[in-house]
């Protein structure tokens, strides 16, 4: 490997780095706001347990790291259907396309649903219902810095809304892919929701789940198995540092045949923050096929949350050209 992707990949980590830094610095000791952006992945990406940071080739990773944008080589268009618990609903679509003078840019539109909530009086008078929702909308634009080491930054705007109050707020992700082809291993970093809200419910401000993962995956040599590993939200709070790489993940995908793909996958941060009983022996584990064909694409994915508490995620992925 020469010295320019070196130096290259060095700058734009120690700049990355910083930014969590500073943003991390600024907003502690703040509460969340906009946290479904954490769950807002494709069936594919949760039956790899989200260790996908540096996973190529699938446009509806860009979530996770834009920098993606760069292996994909087709306009496709992706939309995931995500079952939440009780009757709370949320989804994502992304489209991408190359722009000839300026990269590979895409496009993704995501929501959560709270479902229907009671209204009451102050005398516990039932008076109608409500609901609250969450959307973002974004723009992704990606490039290759030369032909192992790619950059990607996505721009955001949020909104969610309650009766009678909303918030709105704005927020960028940037990544990086480094890619091996000889080892068959790819190498990436990323930074998701840096930013700020431009309103707020009470005039209190709360923070944006902010989130850096650092990610391998790796395609073995002989066995149709693409393997990926990821250390997630490292901008956590915590008392010790090794605490935060406790926020891991790992995930395999098995290739049987050309159109069938089995995926089993384990995230550590779920598994700790679930409580430990007998209902919750798989918080942590997800579980995912997918169906390959020259059309279109399918995918779902199940994952354990807790005692009781699972998601489900359907994706299609239906190419443009």
């Amino acid at each position: 490997m020469n010295r320019f992707p070196q130096v290259v990949l060095l700058r734009y980590a120690v700049l990355l780095i910083g930014c969590v830094s500073a943003s991390a610095i600024m907003n502690a000791q703040q509460t969340f706001i906009f946290n479904f952006l954490r769950s807002t992945i494709s069936a594919r990406m949760a039956g790899l347990g989200g260790a996908t940071v540096a996973v190529a080739q699938d446009p509806a990773n860009m979530v996770i790291n834009p920098a993606v944008l760069t292996t994909v080589d087709s306009s496709v268009v992706t939309a995931t259907f995500i079952k939440h618990v009780l009757d709370i609903n949320a989804g994502y679509a992304t489209y991408n396309r190359n722009v000839e003078g300026l990269g590979n840019m895409g496009f993704t539109v995501g929501y959560l649903n709270y479902g229907s909530f009671s209204r009451t009086s102050v005398t516990g008078d039932r008076t109608g219902s409500f609901g609250a929702n969450d959307i973002a909308v974004s723009a992704s634009l990606a490039n290759e810095l030369d032909s192992t080491l790619s950059y990607g930054v996505t721009a955001k705007i949020l909104h969610s809304t309650i009766p009678d109050m909303s918030s709105t707020a704005l927020a960028v992700d940037a990544g990086l892919l480094y890619q091996i082809p000889a080892k068959r291993v790819n190498i990436g970093l990323s930074i998701l929701n840096i930013g700020t809200q431009l309103s707020t419910y009470d005039g209190v401000r709360d923070r944006l789940p902010l989130d850096m993962r650092l990610g391998v995956s790796h395609r073995l040599r002989g066995l149709p198995l693409l393997v990926n590993f990821s250390l997630n939200h490292l901008t956590d709070e915590t008392d010790d540092i090794l605490d935060r790489l406790s926020n891991f993940s790992v995930g395999g995908e098995l290739y049987l045949g050309k159109v069938l793909q089995a995926r089993l996958s384990y995230d550590n941060r779920l598994r700790n923050t679930s409580s430990v009983n007998i209902a919750s022996q798989l918080s942590g584990l997800s579980a995912g096929v997918g169906l390959r064909l020259p059309s279109f694409s399918f995918d779902y994915a199940y994952s354990a949350l807790g005692a009781a508490a699972v998601m489900h995620r359907l994706s299609l992925v239906v190419p443009l050209q």
